[in-house]
């Protein structure tokens, strides 16, 4: 029997205009309007809370070969205090990731994080198409609508 994952971080009520105007730092705090922005007009999806620090856009819900299951958005964003991390959920390592990788501008990666410093340093056009890109692979992935 499949065994769902109780995952730390979940979907919640929280207010994530509440969240955005407690960030304390006037750039950062920009940044992650901004970004809410740019997100909202590429999945066409409300933000919603997930845990206490990241804003998500869409959910899916995944199951493991191994039985294991849960929920988890299907992009989203957290303005840690080092960087602005991005969720791209399926990853970059896909040739078209890549690519779009070399045209964003100065930029770390994780697994399914990009991690950038600044908004104004990255080509913004190309953030929305890596959004863009990552949100449909995911619906494609996972049948949403």
């Amino acid at each position: 029997m499949a065994k769902k994952v109780e995952l730390k971080t979940k979907k919640n009520k929280a207010s994530v205009s509440g969240f955005l105007n407690k960030i304390k730092d006037p750039e950062k705090k920009k940044d992650a309007k901004k970004i809410v922005s740019i997100m909202k007009e590429v999945t066409k999806e409300k933000p919603t809370m997930w845990g206490s620090s990241i804003v998500g856009f869409g959910n899916y819900h995944f199951k493991y070969a191994s039985g294991r299951e849960g929920d988890w958005m299907i992009t989203g964003f957290s303005p840690r205090s080092q960087n602005l991390t991005v969720y791209i959920m399926p990853g970059y390592s896909f040739p078209e990731y890549k690519a779009l990788l070399k045209k964003l501008g100065p930029h770390k990666l994780g697994k399914s994080c990009l991690y950038i410093k600044r908004l104004d340093d990255i080509h913004i056009p190309t953030l929305k198409k890596l959004i863009a890109r990552g949100y449909k692979d995911m619906k494609t992935e996972y049948k949403q609508k």
